[in-house]
């Protein structure tokens, strides 16, 4: 009897241990704002990675995620990141948002270690060319350069207003915003008559820089920061300089800045972001969002972090199949093979698909909800550029870019 009880025992986990490593775990984390001048993007672009994971999971390939909070600050979200790695060990990290986050972590962090980034949402010039990792390859990113949505913004800009003034946040995302927005508008012969910079940390109130970039009284002050400083600096531009003529971008792209001040007062302000092709993949992300939380917020670069979370998913499994070890180095040499053309096309939630054409060793190429994941040299992709405004109290698309003019 004791002998049969041994054997049952042994048997059971044997094919527990068996079942497991079928079900091969990755360990991914994400490092987005809870906290800080963005935590109002942070619980939604996570919703969207752990529907990338339990959808692989469904199929047959379970993805382990620890998530942190980058607080929208370098040293906590450094600190976070070094947990990441050195403690829970991950392959990849989906983050962060802030480019001023996503750069020291890069540099000082994951580049060093081998470790795969892949930011949603940091759209800085400045990262297609980090020397951190020139060589090494682990920083991509699933959301297009400023390079692109500057210049929609300052050909939208230049055509209903002659002068131009910035109000943006010091750090790489809003030098790279303002810098490649000033250079479309004056080329279009718009004048910028004003480039005023904030602290990263949200302050209580901005007048001396509003003072500054409205003194020539511009026909349009873009708000290039965060929600957490833009609620305040423009509820101030309103009731104490009377004035209300604004062009928002991707980062006041803000539901709790309508909150702020007032459905009335934002009416019919636009506004640029990096969007979404649209069609069947989008479609497909948007229903399946939907059915697992209720509601698509109209917020940014949720499509981007699901994106994000499925090509590496997906490039861990190409490795996998081909005997290979599931590092960091093995899982990042996959990802352009999975997401990049030539193959079959892949879309949101057809993992399984995904899955068994990568088994039968068929090539596959990922169609993202934010667009196509075409990975340059660069870790770098192009997706296009949302219009959109302001209006009734909700945030709603007026067109999408998807030629982006040359500069």
């Amino acid at each position: 009897m004791k002998k049969a009880i041994i054997f049952l025992t042994v048997l059971i986990f044997s094919l527990t241990f068996i079942s497991g490593a079928l079900a091969q775990e990755i360990k991914v984390g994400t490092l987005l704002s809870y906290t800080g001048p963005l935590k109002e993007f942070g619980p939604n672009l996570r919703n969207g990675v752990v529907l990338a994971a339990k959808q692989m999971e469904a199929a047959g390939f379970k993805v382990g995620l620890i998530h942190e909070d980058s607080e929208t600050s370098a040293i906590p979200a450094t600190n976070a990141a070094k947990k990441l790695v050195e403690v829970d060990r991950v392959v990849a990290i989906v983050g962060a948002l802030a480019s001023g986050v996503t750069v020291p972590v890069a540099e000082s962090v994951t580049c060093p270690n081998g470790v795969i980034l892949i930011s949603p949402a940091s759209t800085s010039p400045l990262i297609t060319v980090l020397p951190a990792d020139q060589g090494k390859d682990f920083l991509f990113r699933t959301c297009p350069s400023d390079a692109l949505q500057g210049v929609i913004a300052g050909r939208l800009a230049a055509s209903y207003n002659k002068t131009a003034a910035v109000l943006y946040v010091n750090n790489p995302y809003g030098q790279g915003l303002a810098e490649q927005f000033k250079r479309s508008f004056e080329k279009r012969h718009g004048k910028v008559v004003a480039m005023i910079p904030h602290d990263e940390k949200a302050a209580e109130s901005y007048t001396a820089e509003l003072k500054k970039a409205l003194a020539k009284d511009p026909d349009r002050l873009c708000a290039y920061s965060y929600p957490e400083h833009a609620q305040v600096y423009l509820k101030e531009a309103i009731e104490f300089f009377k004035y209300r003529k604004f062009l928002f971008c991707d980062g006041t792209k803000s539901e709790d800045i309508v909150t702020a001040l007032g459905a009335k007062n934002v009416e019919g302000q636009l506004g640029t972001a990096p969007g979404s092709a649209g069609g069947d993949p989008y479609v497909i992300f948007n229903a399946d969002y939907k059915t697992e939380y209720g509601r698509l917020p109209p917020l940014p670069f949720i499509t981007n972090a699901y994106d994000g979370m499925a090509v590496i998913g997906l490039a861990a499994y190409a490795a996998k199949v081909k005997g290979l070890p599931l590092t960091a180095a093995n899982i990042r040499d996959e990802l352009r093979n999975v997401a990049n053309p030539p193959g079959e096309v892949i879309r949101p939630g057809e993992f399984q698909k995904g899955f068994d054409l990568l088994k039968a060793g068929k090539k596959i190429n990922y169609e993202g909800a934010a667009g196509s994941v075409d990975f340059d040299q660069h870790g770098d992709v192009i997706t296009p550029i949302e219009v959109w405004k302001y209006t009734k109290g909700k945030i709603v698309p007026v067109s999408i870019e998807i030629e982006i003019p040359k500069e």
